[in-house]
This record gives C-alpha cells, sequence and structure tokens, in this order.
C-alpha cells in the first residue's frame, strides 16, 4: 500500500513560483510512476507531470512545458513540481498519484492518491 502526502501549495502572486512536494511511504519504490495533477471547479483533474521513479524519466504536460518540472529525491521519498511563471489558470488543487504503468497515472486511473494541495495565482 502506497501513501502519498502532498505539501507547499499556496498563495503566490502572477510569474511567481512554487514548489509542490508528494511525500511517499513507506519509500518509492522503483516499479512506480508518480504524477502530479491539477483540478479546478468545473474542469476534470488534468494530467501535468509524471516521472518513471526506475529510470527517472519525465514527461511534462505540453501546456505547462517550459515552466513546469518535475523530479525526486529517493533518499527523501519525495516527488517534486517546480512551478514558475504561475499563471491564474495554473490555481486549483494540486495532486500527485502512483500506480505502476504510465498509461494508468495519466489516464488518472491510479490505484493510489493523495488528499491534494490547492494552489492560488493572483495579482
Amino acid at each position: 500500500q502506497v501513501q502519498l502526502v502532498e505539501s507547499g501549495g499556496g498563495s503566490v502572486q502572477i510569474g511567481g513560483s512554487l514548489r509542490l512536494s508528494c511525500g511517499v511511504s513507506p519509500n518509492i519504490d522503483t516499479k512506480y510512476y508518480i504524477g502530479w495533477f491539477r483540478q479546478t471547479p468545473g474542469k476534470e483533474r488534468e494530467w501535468v507531470a509524471v516521472i518513471a521513479t526506475g529510470s527517472g524519466n519525465t514527461d511534462i504536460w505540453d501546456s505547462v512545458k517550459g515552466r513546469f518540472t518535475i523530479s525526486q529525491d529517493t533518499a527523501k521519498n519525495t516527488v517534486y513540481l517546480v512551478m514558475k511563471d504561475l499563471k491564474p489558470e495554473d490555481s486549483g488543487i494540486y495532486y500527485c498519484a502512483a500506480d505502476t504503468t504510465y498509461s494508468t497515472v495519466v489516464m488518472r486511473r491510479s490505484r493510489f492518491w493523495g488528499q491534494g494541495t490547492q494552489v492560488t495565482v493572483s495579482s
């Protein structure tokens, strides 16, 4: 059983940056893919980024590519989402999720989800 806990959300001005953390317990198993998603009212949960914990390979949604980066620190059992040049449309609840295949994660079918952390971008 994998447990995920997000942190690092908050309120930030347009153009600002945030680093979200996804704590993974008991540890980052290299067979997992871990993704970040965001949810805004009235919209489906959107996939934002994913990392293959075994290889470290990453994939980023085109809409945020160049601004968002996903990475991992296996010693800290944490996956990060660094968000720069934030825009109001980046606001939402950000979730991390884990499962054993890329498609399961990006299709929002992961078995394991965190509780989310709120990000608010305003002027």
